[in-house]
């Protein structure tokens, strides 16, 4: 059974609850703080999110159940297909088998849609009709104006400036799905208006975006906020990646050595991980490896501090990797990859010492991502090439150590709206970009004067 390329569920197969890591962590999570240096009670989150959203960020229950009108929709595409790479171990002539999980099926192209359709349910039952979002790559715009199609809502999108002019068919995606998508800074909010006055040519930030989407949502009405990465709930909604992958690789009598996935905010690799960091936890031996850009090293030098999730402080201070929350990165393709923070839940699973973190610069992705393409087909996502170039690299290891071993990586989504940036690599004009220590110690500067996150 090992031999198939394809390992499928049956509609009736799929996951019916999420799984919550806070459930299982040797410590707890250190909690949001206010600007008084308190934790945060939910009443302060209440004109960003929905109370039913807010229930699950702060929630350490283990399982949580998935709405029925939240399976329907995500059976359009899930279960998803694990696959494995059999073209790409003949390549490299590995002893190891290399499977993923391809999340390029949802409508939207990406893993995204697995939260953006729960995020859109429970902001509609609690009777919002409008949300608005920042967006990176262009990934979880197009994923959350799809979302917000199905259940008759407005989708607002700011979209990082230098992502919206790369990539001007995203745009269009969202508004086929009757979003509306902006360049962030925008000339819509205080905070764009304030940026674009000092620097009119500055390529953006998510955290930028991240900043007008808040402010539109405060001062609108019958609006909230959408994050498509970073929060709690965000990633509690894409575990439903790993728990497919278990029961597939259970079904070819597999287990993987070793489990890979990108990272920006963390959505896609704690989505396939954290039910095998939970395997971890209860004592399975295996490695966990997020991967990064050298030029927004935020797992692999960045410190752990308290630090806001947007570049105008406008969102509680959360205990994470960062980079500073004035931090503006190189213009690389992989522009979901570009955010000067980490999840919470991935930088404390990084400190718990459950996983690994490696940067690769961009120039190699690129070598991944093509090599891929001309042997298993399927043209990926800058952002996915990163996990693809880590699983390369740890086939070459397992081919230089003579040892079999099971791969599993996410392949969070595909590239067929990237292609500028595979033109730029085939022309030969990328560079490789890697953070100065120098520009790091002015980024983190921004957060010298908040409060320590509690040590281990």
């Amino acid at each position: 059974m090992a031999d198939q390329i394809k390992v499928f569920l049956n509609e009736d197969e799929i996951p019916r609850q999420w799984y919550n890591i806070q459930a299982d962590l040797p410590h707890p999570l250190p909690p949001p703080l206010g600007p008084d240096g308190k934790p945060v009670t939910p009443d302060k989150l209440a004109p960003v999110f929905p109370m039913n959203l807010i229930e699950q960020e702060m929630s350490t229950e283990r399982w949580i159940d998935i709405p029925e009108p939240v399976l329907e929709k995500l059976l359009l595409w899930r279960p998803s297909p694990l696959c494995r790479a059999r073209a790409l171990e003949k390549a490299l002539g590995t002893p190891a088998r290399i499977y993923y999980k391809n999340e390029g099926v949802s409508p939207a192209g990406s893993h995204k849609p697995n939260t953006a359709v729960a995020q859109a349910y429970y902001n509609k039952v609690f009777g919002i009709n409008r949300l608005t979002t920042e967006t990176g790559a262009g990934q979880w715009g197009c994923a959350l104006s799809f979302a917000c199609s199905l259940f008759g809502m407005h989708c607002r999108v700011y979209m990082v400036r230098i992502s919206f002019d790369q990539k001007p068919y995203r745009k269009l995606m969202m508004q086929a799905w009757g979003g509306e998508c902006l360049p962030s800074p925008s000339e819509n909010t205080e905070v764009g208006r304030r940026i674009l006055d000092d620097d009119p040519d500055t390529p953006g930030a998510l955290g930028i975006a991240i900043s007008e989407a808040i402010e539109d949502c405060v001062k609108s009405k019958d609006t909230r906020y959408s994050l498509g990465s970073v929060l709690n709930h965000v990633l509690l909604h894409q575990t439903i990646i790993g728990l497919e992958a278990q029961k597939q690789m259970e079904k070819i009598s597999e287990y993987p050595d070793v489990v890979i996935g990108c990272c920006g905010g963390g959505s896609n690799f704690a989505g396939i991980s954290f039910p095998y960091i939970r395997d971890k936890i209860h004592g399975k031996n295996l490695r966990v490896v997020g991967v990064e850009p050298t030029a927004c090293p935020t797992l692999t030098k960045a410190p752990y501090v308290y630090d806001h999730g947007d570049t105008a402080g406008m969102t509680p201070l959360l205990a994470m990797h960062s980079l500073g929350h004035t931090f503006v990165p190189k213009p690389i393709h992989a522009g979901g990859l570009r955010y000067h923070g980490m999840a919470p839940l991935v930088s404390h699973v990084l400190r718990e010492g459950l996983m690994e973190a490696a940067a690769i610069h961009q120039i190699e992705c690129y070598e991944a991502a093509v090599l891929w393409a001309r042997t298993e087909g399927h043209i990926p996502a800058p952002e996915t090439s990163h996990a693809i170039a880590q699983a390369i690299r740890e086939a070459k290891r397992a081919k230089e150590e003579g040892k079999e071993k099971v791969i599993l990586f996410n392949w969070s989504g595909h590239g067929l709206m990237d292609l500028a940036g595979y033109d730029a690599y085939l022309q030969g004009h990328l560079h490789d970009y890697h953070l100065s220590d120098e520009d790091m110690k002015k980024s983190i500067s921004s957060t010298e004067s908040y409060p320590k996150p509690p040590s281990l």
